[in-house]
């Protein structure tokens, strides 16, 4: 159970997909990990063609000096209302404030402050794979006081 635990954190995998993973590895946790990945990309690959018609526009001011706000949309409503999706945004938000891409493709070749070697598009898939629906960053803005 402590594996299972540990690997639902770090993947958001179901709990069965996990359990399937620790016996196809032998139990060893390092090499579920990498199938639960290899499968999460999977699973974004086919759910990348899906239309992305809900969504969220989020925003984060950094003490008055900084402000951001970014558009990220998803299949369902269903989905936008729901507590992983909204804080994806929101941590999105958060990279645009402390970055200096200009587009969304700069945005996500970008490395995670809060999670060096991870790209920004490592986490979209994350997000894809754990919500279970197609997801896009569609566009964002970034203003900072005296530009």
């Amino acid at each position: 159970m402590e594996k299972i635990k540990k690997l639902r954190e770090k993947t958001g995998a179901g709990v069965m997909d996990i359990k399937k993973a620790l016996d196809e590895t032998g139990g060893d946790e390092k090499k579920a990990e990498k199938v639960l990945k290899a499968r999460g990309v999977e699973i974004v690959e086919k759910k990348s063609s899906r239309a992305t018609s809900q969504g969220l526009i989020d925003s984060y001011v950094h003490f008055g000096k900084i402000g951001v706000l970014v558009e990220i949309s998803c299949e369902t409503d269903f989905v936008a209302r729901n507590e992983d999706f909204k804080k994806f945004v929101h941590e999105v938000a958060l990279q645009i404030a402390a970055s200096e891409a200009k587009t969304v493709e700069q945005l996500l070749k970008e490395e995670y402050f809060k999670e060096p070697g991870t790209t920004i598009e490592d986490l979209l898939r994350g997000a894809i794979a754990k919500i279970g629906e197609n997801i896009k960053i569609k566009r964002f803005t970034k203003y900072s006081l005296g530009e």
